[in-house]
Parts: C-alpha cells; sequence; structure tokens
C-alpha cells in the first residue's frame, strides 16, 4: 500500500485535505453566531438517509463527529473500506473571531484572528457611497451593479445580461468579510477585472476587510451563464508567521492547491497550482503528492463543500461530494511514504439545512493519518492550531507560537 524503500533518516511529508465548510456541530460559541444547533455532517446524513462513507468512517470521522455533536451521525449501511491505514481522530474548536475562510486556515496555520474584521451590510446599498465612488474615479467606471449581500450565481444571473449591455461590473458582498465583483471574461475582460480587484483592494484598507474576490463568469444571457475557473482572491495577508512561513524559511517546499495560495496572500507558498471543481482538484493533488519532494507540505482546499453545495443549501449535492471525496482515499493511500502523514479537517461549517446562505459555526473534524501513525482518540482540541504545531513537530520546524501538537497523544 505504500512507497517501499524510504529511508528511516528521511524527513517526511504533510498533506492536508481541507474540506472548505464541512462542520461536525457542536461548537459551544455558536449561539453567539446565530447558529445554535447548526451541524453540516449531522444534518447532511439525517435529511438525505444514507451516507456511504466507509473510508471516513473507518478512519474515525463519525466517532469525532458523535463526540462533537453528542448526536450519532445516522449514515445508514456503509460499504467495505478500501483503504486500511491507522489514524488519530477527533475534533478541533475555533477561536478566532471570525467564522469566515481566512480566519479558519488561518488559525489552522497556527495564527489564530484575534480582531474583529470588517463587514458590509446584507441590504441594498451595502457599500458606503464614497468607497464605490473612489474606486469607479480610479478604474474609469460609470458605475457598478448589485450593491447588495448576495449569491454569486444568483445575482449573476440577475444582473448579467446588464452587466453586458452596461460595462457596469457586479458588486456585492456576504456574510463574509468580502467585496466581490463579478464580470464577464470576453465582455469586460479578465485582465481588467483584475486590475478592478486590485484598486478595490488597495481602497478597502480603512475598512479592514479580509479578500477582495474576482469572480469571472461567461455565457452570454440569462439561464446561460456560469462562472469560470480563474477565480482570484486579493486577500490580506495574516498577522504573524504560519506553518507555511515557517516551512518555507526553513528550506521546505510549501505546494498549494485551489485557492489555498490566494487565502494566505501568496505568503509562505513556493508552489501554486490551481485548479477548481471536486475531481480536478483530487487529480491535481494527487499528482502533486507523486512528485512533492521530502520535508514538503501539499496544501489543497476542496471549495466545493463551500461554494458548490454548503451555501447554496444543496444537501444532496453535498452528500455527493462527501461519497465522492471518500473514494478518492483510495487513491490517496498508495502515494504515500512511510513518514508521511495526511490531515483532514475544515475550515468552519456551512449546514445545507439552516436557515439562510452563511457559513455556520461548528467544531471541525481533524483526521490525521499515515503508515506510522499511532492510532487514538484525541478529543476535544482546543484551537484549529492544534493542526498547524502538530505538522511543525513532525517536519522538525521550530514551534508556532499557538497550538498544542497532538503528534505523540
Amino acid at each position: 500500500m505504500f512507497t517501499k524503500g524510504t529511508s528511516m533518516t528521511e524527513k517526511g511529508r504533510v498533506i492536508i485535505l481541507m474540506m472548505d465548510s464541512f462542520g461536525i456541530g457542536g461548537a459551544k460559541d455558536a449561539e453567539r453566531f446565530g447558529d445554535q444547533g447548526a451541524d453540516t455532517l449531522g444534518h447532511i446524513a439525517e435529511q438525505r438517509g444514507h451516507l456511504n462513507i466507509p473510508n471516513l468512517t473507518y478512519l474515525g470521522l463519525l466517532r469525532a463527529a458523535q463526540a462533537s455533536s453528542g448526536k450519532e451521525v445516522q449514515t445508514g449501511e456503509q460499504s467495505i473500506p478500501s483503504i486500511l491505514i491507522p489514524a488519530k481522530y477527533g475534533y478541533m474548536k475555533e477561536v478566532s473571531k471570525g467564522k469566515d475562510t481566512s480566519s479558519g486556515h488561518w488559525e489552522m496555520a497556527g495564527v489564530p484572528v484575534t480582531f474583529d474584521w470588517g463587514y458590509f451590510k446584507p441590504d441594498y446599498p451595502s457599500f458606503p457611497k464614497e468607497l464605490i465612488e473612489k474606486i469607479c474615479q480610479e478604474a474609469g467606471l460609470e458605475g457598478i451593479l448589485g450593491n447588495k449581500a448576495a449569491s454569486g450565481t444568483v445575482i449573476i444571473e440577475e444582473f448579467g445580461e446588464e452587466h453586458i449591455q452596461t460595462g457596469k461590473p457586479i458588486c456585492y458582498t456576504s456574510a463574509d468579510s468580502v467585496f466581490q465583483i463579478a464580470a464577464h471574461e470576453k465582455h469586460f475582460g479578465l485582465d481588467r477585472l483584475y486590475k478592478l480587484c486590485e484598486i478595490a483592494f488597495k481602497h478597502l484598507k480603512p475598512y479592514n476587510i479580509a479578500r477582495v474576490i474576482a469572480r469571472p463568469f461567461e455565457g452570454e444571457k440569462k439561464g446561460e451563464f456560469k462562472r469560470t475557473k480563474n477565480r482570484h482572491d486579493y486577500s490580506v495577508t495574516p498577522p504573524a508567521q504560519t506553518l507555511l512561513d515557517v516551512m518555507k524559511e526553513n528550506g521546505g517546499q510549501v505546494i498549494s492547491v485551489g485557492k489555498i495560495a490566494d487565502i494566505f496572500a501568496q505568503q509562505g507558498i513556493t508552489k501554486a497550482v490551481k485548479a477548481s471543481g471536486l475531481e480536478e482538484l483530487w487529480n491535481v493533488t494527487l499528482e502533486e503528492v507523486k512528485n512533492a519532494p521530502d520535508n514538503s507540505i501539499v496544501f489543497t482546499n476542496f471549495v466545493d463543500f463551500d461554494m458548490t453545495w454548503g451555501h447554496r443549501r444543496d444537501v444532496e449535492g453535498y452528500a455527493q461530494g462527501l461519497e465522492y471525496f471518500d473514494s478518492r482515499l483510495a487513491d490517496l493511500a498508495p502515494l504515500l511514504k512511510e513518514k508521511d502523514i495526511v490531515f483532514i479537517t475544515a475550515d468552519h461549517g456551512c449546514d445545507p439545512t439552516y436557515k439562510g446562505t452563511d457559513h455556520t459555526r461548528e467544531n471541525v473534524p481533524v483526521i490525521m493519518f499515515g503508515p506510522r501513525v499511532q492510532p487514538a482518540f484525541i478529543g476535544e482540541r482546543e484551537s484549529y492550531a492544534d493542526l498547524g504545531q502538530t505538522a511543525a513537530e513532525h517536519l522538525g520546524l521550530p514551534p508556532l507560537q499557538t497550538g498544542k501538537s497532538f503528534l505523540h497523544d
């Protein structure tokens, strides 16, 4: 099952499979966010009636979820697992003040967000008049469309035709600390969209907004519009050194797949590989694992769980995505070297059965497996940063500022 001939003195590798939005309920501070009772995994399984995830089940996911939420996950009968790898499993609490993408990722890399992000109000007009005037003046625009909180696919349907006719970009926000700009790749231009995002990012600094997101799309009329894979996030930099920075500074390789590089503002990344869609993200991840040298991190964000199914409240899509993710673990197992460890985790919840379309404050799973891992239930972790500290210890790096390693628990 594992690559043979690995030297016992060889430095290991770390592979982080980050299932964007895969919460497992139980956050003690959920009420503060209006998310009491949210449980992404539990409610998907309950509403669908069955969920065939034998590999994740073998690795301890359902036991971790029960410990987190206090309830047994009703997945129904499971197939025989195709991987038999020792694993540690448990769940992690978030200590960052927000339940957003940046906070979750930075915290698991050792840097919890202890400050408050800025947010825009959800109703029209979401953005301050003076902000839009500054952006439009510098970009040479007559105005914008949207100017409210919305689902990206919905607002493109609403304003896509008008955008093509007028040339005005579609600007919108969400419950996250974001300013998003949708524009047509052909009619508006991809380079022009990226330049507009750079202008917006500059003017947004006083508002303490975490990210500006370029959302290019294609299609000529309502019903045909489709977002392309040329999304690009412009993020503020983490407030301190992350696991990725420390790894790079100490001569290691950090390979990001998907939107990881954008989330970390390109900091600590030695190679960034673009990919979109669950299948492509898996294919690219496997290819990078095949080629990654010793003393490296391969870090993938599987965004579809959040963007495609969580926010759109698509229970069936989310369930099918989980089953597909589970099946691809069998392709990863033969690529692991003797000293490799793999983490499966998430950055927040996004319960598709819950009210609204926002992220949900939940605990997240933490599963660590590999040929040398000693099986154990590692219980409740006080911060996502425990993952980063564990990875740092495994890689022989200096300790991070926060987090407690569970490498030898």
